[in-house]
């Protein structure tokens, strides 16, 4: 699924500035969804839990914008994508690679307000 922002954003009395990308119940658990927010890719996941992450959708090591595609799990008890051309596994948390800590994934803060889900790139 692919999103493009779909209304104005909002801005909360700390400054940051929030973008609503999709409802809550649009996203399927485990599975990605990109959307584009102020010129950047981002992935969005929702987990079985019901956890919300939002990372970059640029592979660092393909170069492709697919990390929305990839495979959700968890590694211990780390919530992770694979990347889904080289299987590297990215921490849903952090946006560490857990099998190279030098390559990272930007990771952006996500909320949901009112049932819609809601992105910060500032």
């Amino acid at each position: 699924m692919t999103i493009i922002q779909n209304g104005p954003a909002t801005q909360a009395s700390t400054g940051t500035t929030w973008e609503p990308i999709c409802a809550y119940t649009d996203l399927l658990p485990e599975r990605g969804a990109a959307a584009l927010v102020g010129g950047h890719q981002i992935a969005i996941f929702r987990t079985f839990d019901g956890r919300l992450f939002a990372v970059g959708n640029r592979d660092p090591y393909s170069g492709a914008y697919v990390i929305s595609r990839g495979i959700v799990g968890t590694r211990g008890e780390e919530p992770v994508v694979a990347a889904p051309m080289h299987k590297q596994p990215f921490s849903l948390t952090t946006g560490v690679c857990l099998d190279d800590p030098a390559t990272a994934l930007p990771i952006y803060p996500v909320r949901v307000a009112r049932g819609t889900v809601e992105v910060s790139v500032a």
